[in-house]
């Protein structure tokens, strides 16, 4: 069944995921109202002779100079010399998800954009097309000009574009999608480009994701802590609400949930190392970074990051900043931070389990036949590797500004490079979160109790449904994956 999204009201982080396949996109009537109304007072304001920043000027540093006088021929002044990006493509599910935002910010009425821009966006996202966009290119300042312009250029049958996955020449593509090239003038071809939308749509989708893991790794510490017979105190509400930080008691409550009827078995040290007795606290300082990312990604996905914007019933056109993607640049930084910590926690859980000094007397690695097999010892490489890799690229790229443009953007977000880099993070933790997950499954198959909390009884049957013992060795790379999906799924009903 497609998925309907209605351009009257403001996406979700759902809507952006369901962009990955054909979705029905509404442009309603009170959208329509709006950027019809925005359109014709454009052509008033131009036919009164007054300056319109990319209508009738040039472009950045180049402002001061008249732009080309045919507004068809301006689109192509516009769209040609952002034709620089390189490096790889980025993937499909973050370009799609990136014009439908785009379509949902021109929908709000103040870019002066033509209606038919819109409308063939919505088409495109009904169909498997995606343009074929190089990652590398935004400085995230003046909107994701370079990428946003390849995915305009792919729109008018230039460049190239993916159709059922298939990389083909754009005009083909269309073609062969039943959509026809899209006409632009110079308006539309800047609106177009003109926004931090590929940055909010990968910070929105590096948010899903780190939640996603969060959660996971709520459910994976009280199962490893059911596992080993851990005392439970450090997760009593008297204590975190002591701590008094917000996301600390809600995490607490949330493992509470899951880790009810955990029995201490009387074997354990009085306290547990902190990757088991401090992830409360960690865990509940990541929800509450979380929730200023949250509130970031939900002003941006509703807001209109465009230059000029267009007032009708004012009579203003008004030149300002709101393609700066400085917003989206710090969360996606903070995003950075907390997927390394999160990373650590459960790099360092799946540590304390495969050692037979700290988990209980379980066998080294969790080998069936130590020395004869060798149990989780590749996967604990690889989540080494993962960690690490993670960890490298933690630096925050939001304060990084390098003046270009002539001077024009003397200060830039990066915001782009944040998000992206964020969202390739998610997708490591999300592997590491499967090796944990691995690393449970077969503690409880080589020795450890089983579960006394029914709730960490049910994570660990969905995850032993998909993940055999490892009794020969074999390789496990499918069985992270697996794993990673599964206990994900079963964390959200814990959310």
């Amino acid at each position: 069944m497609t998925t309907e999204v209605d351009l009257d009201v403001p996406l979700r982080i759902a809507d952006l995921r369901a962009a990955r396949d054909p979705v029905k996109v509404v442009v309603g009537a009170q959208a329509r109202e709006r950027v019809t109304a925005a359109r014709t007072y454009l052509s008033a304001v131009l036919g009164d002779d007054r300056a319109v920043y990319g209508a009738t000027t040039g472009f950045g540093a180049l402002v001061g100079y008249a732009g080309r006088a045919d507004l068809r021929d301006q689109a192509d002044n516009t769209l040609a010399h952002l034709g620089a990006g390189q490096g790889p493509e980025l993937d499909p599910e973050v370009v799609r998800a990136t014009l439908l935002l785009r379509a949902a910010s021109l929908a709000r009425g103040a870019s002066g954009v033509s209606p038919h821009v819109i409308d063939a966006l919505a088409a495109m996202l009904a169909t498997t097309f995606v343009p074929a966009v190089p990652r590398l290119g935004s400085v995230g300042a003046s909107g994701d000009l370079i990428p946003l312009g390849a995915a305009a250029q792919a729109l008018r049958g230039r460049g190239h574009a993916y159709l059922d996955g298939v990389r083909l020449p754009a005009a083909e593509a269309l073609q062969r999608a039943g959509l026809e090239p899209l006409p632009l003038d110079g308006r539309d071809a800047l609106a177009l480009v003109n926004g931090t939308s590929l940055t909010t749509a990968a910070t929105a989708l590096a948010l899903d994701a780190a939640r996603c893991a969060h959660r996971a790794v709520q459910v994976l510490t009280c199962l490893l802590a059911d596992l080993l017979g851990s005392d439970t105190q450090f997760l009593d509400a008297r204590l975190l609400a002591a701590y008094g930080h917000p996301g600390a008691v809600d995490v607490g409550a949330r493992m509470r949930g899951v880790g009810a009827g955990i029995v201490a078995s009387g074997a354990r040290p009085l306290q547990e190392p902190y990757s088991i007795r401090c992830a409360p606290q960690l865990l509940g300082a990541a929800e509450d970074a979380l929730r200023y990312v949250d509130a970031v990604v939900g002003a941006d996905l509703a807001s209109v990051t465009d230059n000029p914007l267009f007032f009708p019933d004012e009579d203003l056109v008004v030149h300002g900043g709101n393609f700066f993607g400085q917003p989206a640049a710090f969360a996606a930084d903070v995003l950075s931070m907390v997927v390394a910590q999160v990373g650590n926690l459960a790099e360092r859980q799946l540590d304390l389990l495969v050692d037979p000094n700290r988990n209980g007397g379980l066998p080294p690695m969790l080998a069936a036949g130590p020395g004869q097999q060798h149990g989780l010892q590749g996967v604990q490489l690889a989540a080494t590797a993962l960690i690490t890799e993670i960890r490298r690229d933690t630096m925050p790229a939001s304060m990084q500004s390098v003046p270009t443009n002539l001077h024009n953007q003397d200060v830039v977000p990066l915001g782009t490079q944040a998000a992206l880099r964020a969202l390739d993070q998610t997708r490591l933790l999300h592997l590491i979160v499967g090796s944990l997950a691995v690393g449970l499954r077969q503690a409880a198959y080589v020795g450890a109790r089983a579960p006394t909390a029914p709730g960490c009884a049910e994570a660990l049957a969905a995850v032993a449904a998909v993940v055999p013992p490892i009794d020969p060795d074999r390789p496990l790379d499918a069985d992270v994956r697996r794993a990673a999906d599964v206990i994900a799924d079963f964390s959200v009903s814990f959310s």
